[in-house]
């Protein structure tokens, strides 16, 4: 097995919080961190160090980002929306969407996080690395093809897959989104398209605010290529699972991908600001194997995992490493400090069971629907 994982150190340079709006942030100043509730660079850094600490970066297969341009950016993002992206970055940086401030150069690492999604997707498609880990800073499953949202800046899996059709040819992809936010960017923009199937499990009415999404299926040809688990917050560990083996696997099996692209946003975690789903590192280890067991039946194992978003810098490192672990197949002897902590949060009985009703009767309703289209 050969994992792929993709970084760049300029990625960590990249300001999206508030002060990016009044502080000379940019070229060679880094950001600050310690805002509570931004996306500070350091829980990244921090996944990266703990990996590079415990060795098992030396059973990677280390990348950087492919070289991208203004043709694979507009297969996705409108020209309007490029162009004025890069004036603003150019001009010292500011914010033209909603709550997504850049520094000053943000559009040039913002591509650099786009190219690391755009390599990882090749190299699984070309055969160099079984799977893939790419480390994206800024985020992308909030943007949209003509506006920022909330920390992301240019839509990162939409890049990497339509630059990966455009190489390869004709491919049916499997988007799973388990960032704790609904992937609304990635939702729109292949919403009315059959070669995408979209699937978000995310904290109901979390981000966008209130927002579910559990009757969203798509439209035209997408119709029925777009699925939302709108999870009740503190479902845990047994939420993430369950929704998983009844409605994540069914519903990739049913549309028989070529690749699964795992959104991979760690803000489910128990100690996370943004949110209130109480997962751990376990939770993120096990989700990563199913899908890894999925994938090597439906598509001779070709994943690729892209960073999305993630707030604790406690938890993250951990949560990740589970994640890399699990798609290398390489244990190291770190051992999550914070599982003490995050088991005994797990929801009672009680509890438990009204998550899985919940999941229930989604499941369902998707399972009539269905038949009924078809």
């Amino acid at each position: 097995m050969t994992t792929g994982f993709y970084t760049s150190e300029r990625t960590f340079w990249h300001c999206v919080g508030m002060q990016a709006l009044f502080l000379p942030i940019g070229g060679w100043v880094q950001p600050p961190s310690g805002v509570a509730g931004a996306d500070t660079p350091d829980s990244k850094r921090r996944l990266l160090s703990l990996i590079q600490a415990s060795g098992l970066i030396d059973q990677l297969k280390v990348g950087g980002p492919a070289a991208i341009g203004d043709a694979d950016l507009l297969r996705v993002h409108t020209v309007r929306y490029i162009e004025e992206f890069k004036a603003v970055s150019a001009a010292g940086g500011g914010d033209i969407g909603d709550f997504a401030p850049f520094s000053a150069g943000g559009f040039d690492i913002a591509c650099l996080s786009a190219g690391l999604a755009v390599a990882a997707v090749d190299d699984v498609l070309s055969g160099r690395v079984d799977n893939a880990y790419a480390l994206c800073r800024p985020a992308g499953h909030h943007c949209l093809a003509d506006r920022s949202m909330g920390f992301c800046v240019l839509a990162n899996i939409p890049i990497a897959l339509e630059a990966a059709r455009a190489r390869h040819g004709a491919l049916r992809a499997a988007v799973i989104d388990w960032d704790v936010h609904h992937g609304n960017g990635t939702q729109a923009i292949y919403y009315d398209r059959a070669d995408t199937l979209t699937i978000s499990l995310h904290q109901e009415n979390c981000f966008p605010p209130g927002y579910s999404g559990a009757d969203d299926r798509g439209k035209g040809a997408g119709e029925g290529y777009n699925l939302n688990i709108p999870l009740v917050a503190g479902g845990g560990d047994d939420a993430y699972r369950y929704a998983l083996d009844t409605l994540v696997v069914p519903a990739v099996e049913q549309f028989r991908p070529d690749l699964i692209v795992i959104a991979s946003g760690l803000d489910a975690g128990a100690a996370d600001p943004m949110a209130r789903m109480l997962a751990h590192s376990e939770t993120f280890r096990a989700m990563t194997e199913t899908v890894l067991a999925l994938a090597a039946r439906l598509c001779g194992g070709r994943v690729a995992v892209v960073h999305e978003g993630g707030y604790s810098e406690a938890l993250v490192p951990f949560l990740g490493l589970a994640i890399v672990e699990a798609l290398s197949g390489c244990r190291t002897t770190v051992a999550d400090p914070t599982l003490p902590i995050c088991i005994p949060q797990q929801p009672g009985a009680t509890a438990t069971a009204f998550h899985r009703a919940v999941i229930d009767g989604i499941a369902r309703n998707w399972r009539e629907w269905i038949e009924n289209k078809g």
